[in-house]
């Protein structure tokens, strides 16, 4: 298991999906709901939407117009955010998440989501299972004009809310991001082996990873 020092820790900086939240509702959304309603739509075999859409989608990742809904639903010709929220009651907390943040917003840390959610995607996750009060502040990666992959976000987010990279912990599912955080010079970086709950555990990370929260729960007692 991995250990944290939790007295080294000031800062908390956490993701929302597959970090915070359940992946399998976006997955499910994305790979599966999404072609199944596009194949109607543009009345097309399923199969053929898969495949459309999957190379759609391959391309341009790490950039903001891939994590927005408007240039989807304008690429596409659909409402991502009605379909969206259509299957709001899918998205779920992940197990332990709710005791983590408790614990840590009890604690004299600071709580901070940085997600590359777009912000319509964050309140529809938000009305279904509102975490939002354990949290110091909400970071949207579009608001900072660049997504987590790109430093021009953590330096932005210094701006917006300094924090001591050294005594900073990051937990993310990407490994990606979590190599841009380690560039920018985070030291404590966690990653999540099985951000889906429906997928297997992932076993070949590059950074530690963490089944679920019960095992980094900082000793800080609940009120």
């Amino acid at each position: 298991t991995y250990m944290i020092d939790w007295n080294s820790i000031d800062t908390v900086l956490l993701d929302m999906d597959g970090t915070l939240l359940d992946l399998r509702f976006d997955n499910y959304f994305w790979l599966e709901h999404l072609p199944q309603v596009y194949a109607r739509r543009n009345d097309i075999s399923e199969d053929a939407a898969v495949d459309l859409l999957h190379s759609r989608f391959g391309t341009g990742q790490a950039t903001l117009e891939w994590y927005c809904l408007d240039y989807w639903s304008e690429q596409l010709d659909l409402d991502i955010a009605a379909l969206k929220r259509e299957l709001q009651h899918m998205v779920s907390v992940r197990p332990f998440a709710i005791d983590f943040l408790k614990r840590l917003h009890a604690s004299h840390r600071d709580v901070v989501m940085v997600t590359n959610a777009h912000r319509k995607t964050l309140e529809i996750k938000m009305d279904e299972v509102d975490i939002t009060r354990w949290f110091d502040r909400l970071v949207v990666s579009h608001d900072l004009k660049a997504p987590k992959e790109d430093q021009k976000f953590w330096h932005n987010l210094q701006q917006l809310h300094p924090f001591d990279p050294e005594r900073t912990l990051f937990i993310d599912d990407t490994e990606r991001v979590l190599e841009s955080a380690r560039q920018y010079g985070i030291v404590h970086l966690l990653t999540l082996l099985q951000p889906d709950s429906s997928q297997g555990k992932r076993i070949d990370t590059r950074f530690p990873g963490i089944h679920h929260f019960d095992e980094i729960m900082p000793d800080h007692p609940l009120p």
